[in-house]
């Protein structure tokens, strides 16, 4: 008996949040393609500023692509100058087309050695691809926008 009123109580206080999901969708899709287009745009920037303090104190060595890699992140070990093993935590930048086992070569900042990327590889490499995301975003996010706005206004 408790069920019913117990979701009658969670769809009451929900109704105000769904009602201005509604009215207001098409500022919402909006909203979420310029958040891509922000956030595409940091990663590039904070890309370049990585890409920069490598530059900046760059070595090289040999870095071995470990198991357990994702989409997100691609795990290397590698040896600095000091005879120190490598993993960074966050991975290797502009790790397109590695797999475990691999050997590369890999830049690093020898006062950060956890900052580390693919040798010849740079934040220009990922320019296109962020690129063409962004597009595709408002491709798709823009004319739907527009559509539920005209729709909104028809119904009012």
């Amino acid at each position: 008996m408790g069920e019913p009123r117990a979701l009658d109580e969670v769809a009451a206080t929900l109704a105000p949040a769904a009602r201005f999901v509604r009215t207001r969708l098409p500022e919402l899709v909006l909203g979420l393609a310029v958040l891509v287009t922000v956030l595409a745009g940091l990663a590039l920037i904070g890309s370049a500023v990585d890409d920069r303090a490598i530059d900046a104190n760059p070595a090289s060595a040999q870095a071995e692509v470990l198991e357990g890699s994702t989409f997100f992140r691609t795990l290397v070990r590698f040896t600095v100058a000091n005879g120190q093993a490598v993993v960074p935590e966050h991975g290797v930048f502009h790790p397109r087309g590695l797999s475990a086992g691999e050997v590369v070569a890999v830049e690093y900042d020898v006062t950060d050695p956890e900052l580390v990327r693919v040798a010849g590889r740079s934040t220009a490499d990922g320019i296109g691809p962020m690129v063409l995301g962004v597009v595709g975003t408002w491709v798709v996010l823009g004319p739907l926008a527009l559509w539920l706005r005209r729709r909104r206004r028809r119904a009012a």
